[in-house]
Formats: structure tokens, C-alpha cells, sequence
């Protein structure tokens, strides 16, 4: 996180005041829980006592930073052009969430060894590039490290624009070319968690899966563009990941729909919203969205068979992974969920004719696009490629048992949100989400064993 942005954990909005961590102990010289160097910023504090941050925390450099979009980043990345990242977070947060790709150098260098004056040695470590993009949580921080570049080394230095709460904000609708049934279809794509949606146009209307909260305007607006209105809003499950932009887009006077096999959870707003139960329909102009209850990473997993062509498996079944089976049940109901999986996919997936796209909810950095840029994939493809998906019952429950990466961030406050149990407004719920997915049962990939 960086100092210097408006509001940062352990700050209060209303008196910009940071508290002091029980994660530092007496005498340290910086938080080790949000990397704020208390002594420098703020003088001499007693442990766990709040103190004022200074104003302003940075020093404004004399040299002129220019900024980099976030668009612009990501188009660079994808174009394989090489692309130098200074992040400038504290390393526990680098670790956990970073900007990444094959053309991609990065180096963690937190920002407050930049406060006082740098030394040679430090300013050696920076790489040179063309140019270096200086990142951080909100672009506060990174924006002086940048001056800092290019004031002490004429670096070629900019700032990545609102940092990467504006990575976070980067949403891409991508064709599906290999869909053959009636309509379009389009993926959406967030790279910063590895999001994935689908929108569905036929005739004149359409229905978007697994939305997210902080894009509902996006949806809208993407649908007028097309001459088309939006019907339906469906979610798949009870995502741990995200805030569902079902309830969001109800309120916009769209039909909003949660799998009826999701409400024993604690749903508390069923009675508003409509639920698919399995082999329920949905019409959408000539095209037709078919539930199919699909249990295993979660006991109400529901995936849409939309238009015969492409069968939106939520968190079931990915072009790199399968589900993992720990995030309703925990570790002791996992061995039972991840059954429950095997028998899913045996009897409910792998059982649709082999030309059938597979569209999961993510996509992990394992995950290789398809020629369209989507990550779909037949799934008789899948079937050639993953080994789990041919395993008997047991060796499938060991295997994604074995390797499971860690929960995603926040994903208890976050399944609260998504059952109706607590209310965050829109600024919470898009600082709740940020961050990787971590949804499938490995963090590689189990194609091409």
C-alpha cells in the first residue's frame, strides 16, 4: 500500500490518522503490517498509539513524472513488448499481487528505502527500462519514487496511473469466436484477478454471467452498444473472490438470478431475487441458457449451457484447472466436496459432446489464451490434455487435495457480502476483491501432465 494516497489500512478517513500496528514492536522503525516508516514520517510514537501522518507524507520531486495508463501497461504486455516494473509496495503485498507476464521484469524495492536520500548502491539496483514503470497501490508513492529516478539518475521513469487499484479497474470484452450458437458471446476479461464473465446478445437482448459489482455500469452501457437490453443477470455460485454485480444490476430493473441449490448457504435475498434449479431455461432472443447443477466447489455450483455451444462452469472446471473443494466446507468437508467434484464432472460435464466450449469464472497465470484471446477451450481438448479429468475417484481426490494454493483474500468477508449476511458500500467491496482468485485446486496448471 502506499503512504501519501488518500486512505490506507489502519488509516481513519475522517482524521487521515494511522494507527500503529500491533505488528511492529517498540523501537522498530517501520510497521511490518503496512510498511509506513513511522519514525521517518512521524517522529518517536509509543507502541499501538495513533499518530497524525505528516502532510504531506512525500516530498512533491522536481522533476516532472509523467504518467503511464493502465490500459496502456496492459497493451504492452500482451504485444510481448518488454516491459520493466518497479513495484514499490511492501513485499508482503508484491508477493501476494503483482503485475506479471512473459515480457514482464519486475523488482520489489518498498518505497520508504526511497525517503531519505537514496544511496548509490540502492539506486544501482533500479533497472533501466524503456520505460521503468514505477507501481503502488494507488499511485501516491510510486510517483515520488519516480521523481526520485529521474532526478537522481535521469531515469526514464512513470508513474502507472492510480497505481494498481487502476490495474484493477482494466475489464476486456473479448469475442468468442468458437461459440456456433445463436447470438454473440463475449467474455469478459479482468486481469488483475483473473475475473471471467460472459455476455450473451440475441436479437435484440441479452444476459450477462457471473457479474461483477464494480462493473455494473460497464454492463450496461456495453449492451446499449450493442442495440440490445440486458434481461438477465446470472450467477453461477457464491463467489469467495469477488462481489457478485448480481444484486447491483436487480436494482437496474434487470432480472437478476442466483442457482436455487446456492440458497441453504444463508442467501437472505432469494425471496427478490429469481433462482435457477436444474434444467431450468432461460430465454434470451433466439438463444437459450439451460441450468445444470454442478456441485463441488460449492454444494450450489450451477453452470449455463448457453446456446448449446459453450457451458459456463462458474468454479468447476477451468481450461487449466479444476475447482478447488475447500472454500465452503474447510479442510475437513474438502475430501467429500472434492468427490462430489469427480462425480460432477464424470456425470454431468464430461458426458456434453467433445466440441462443447468449456468458459470457467477465472483464469489463473497458468492458463494459455485460445487464437481468439479468450479462455475457452473445447472440451475434448481438455479431456486430451488433463489427466484429472481421467483418473479414477480416488487419484483425483488426492491429486487436488495435494497442492492447493492459499484461499483467496478476504473470501470469508467476501461470501458474507455475496449471501446478503453483511452491507459494504462500492468503495469496500472493490478494496475487498483486490488480489489474485485462487480458485482452482493448484496454482499450475494440470494440462499437458
Amino acid at each position: 500500500m502506499c503512504a501519501g494516497d488518500p486512505i490506507e489500512a489502519g488509516q481513519s478517513a475522517a482524521s487521515n490518522t494511522h494507527i500503529h500496528h500491533s505488528g511492529v514492536a517498540p523501537g522498530e522503525e517501520y510497521c511490518v503490517d503496512c510498511g509506513l516508516l513511522c519514525k521517518a514520517l512521524c517522529g518517536p510514537v509509543g507502541y499501538g498509539r495513533p499518530h497524525t501522518m505528516s502532510e504531506p507524507e512525500f516530498p512533491t520531486p522536481d522533476a516532472d513524472v509523467a504518467s503511464m495508463e493502465p490500459e496502456t501497461l496492459k497493451a504492452k504486455i500482451d504485444a510481448g513488448e518488454p516491459v520493466t516494473i518497479l513495484d514499490t509496495r511492501v513485499a508482503s503485498e508484491h508477493e501476494e499481487w503483482a503485475i506479471d507476464g512473459e515480457s514482464v521484469e519486475t523488482l520489489n524495492v518498498p518505497y520508504f528505502e526511497f525517503l531519505d536520500d537514496p544511496d548509490e548502491e540502492l539506486l544501482d539496483r533500479i533497472p533501466e527500462g524503456d520505460p521503468t514503470v514505477v507501481v503502488c497501490a494507488k499511485g501516491g508513492s510510486s510517483e515520488y519514487v519516480a521523481g526520485v529516478l529521474k532526478e537522481e539518475r535521469d531515469m526514464d521513469a512513470v508513474n502507472l496511473a492510480e497505481g494498481m487499484n487502476g490495474w484493477a479497474e482494466i475489464y476486456e470484452r473479448v469475442a468468442v469466436e468458437g461459440y456456433d450458437g445463436p447470438g454473440d458471446l463475449y467474455q469478459y476479461q479482468r486481469p488483475s484477478s483473473g475475473c471471467l464473465g460472459y455476455l450473451l446478445v440475441s436479437d435484440g437482448e441479452a444476459a450477462v454471467i457471473d457479474p461483477l459489482r464494480n462493473f455494473t455500469e460497464r454492463y450496461l452501457a456495453d449492451v446499449e452498444e450493442l442495440d440490445a437490453t440486458l434481461r438477465f443477470a446470472l450467477d453461477t455460485h457464491i463467489h469467495a473472490d469477488h462481489i457478485s454485480g448480481v444484486r447491483a444490476l436487480d436494482d437496474e430493473g434487470v432480472e437478476g438470478v442466483i442457482p436455487e441449490a446456492a440458497v441453504p448457504r444463508g442467501v437472505t435475498y432469494d425471496d427478490v431475487l429469481a433462482t435457477a434449479d436444474d434444467g431450468d431455461t432461460f430465454t434470451v432472443g433466439e438463444a437459450t441458457i439451460e441450468a445444470i447443477h454442478t456441485p463441488g466447489h460449492t454444494t450450489g455450483m450451477t453452470s449455463y449451457l448457453v446456446g448449446d455451444s459453450l457451458l459456463a462452469t462458474g468454479d468447476g472446471l477451468f481450461v487449466e484447472s479444476v475447482a478447488r473443494p475447500d472454500l465452503e466446507e474447510g479442510d475437513d468437508g474438502a475430501p467429500d466436496a472434492a468427490r462430489m467434484l469427480y462425480e460432477t464432472l464424470q456425470e454431468r460435464v464430461l458426458t456434453l459432446p467433445d466440441d462443447t466450449l468449456i468458459g470457467g469464472a477465472h483464469f489463473s497465470d497458468a492458463a494459455e489464451p485460445a487464437a481468439d484471446g479468450t479462455y475457452t477451450a473445447p472440451l475434448g481438448d481438455l479431456v486430451a490434455d488433463m489427466d484429472a479429468l481421467t483418473m479414477d475417484e480416488a487419484d483425483f481426490v488426492d491429486l487436488i487435495l495435494s497442492d492447493m494454493p492459499p484461499r483467496p483474500a478476504n473470501y470469508e468477508d467476501i461470501i458474507a457480502t455475496n449471501l446478503g449476511q453483511q452491507t459494504i458500500d462500492d468503495a469496500e467491496a472493490f478494496e475487498l476483491e483486490l488480489g489474485p482468485n485462487n480458485c482452482a485446486a493448484s496454482q499450475d496448471a494440470l494440462t499437458g501432465d
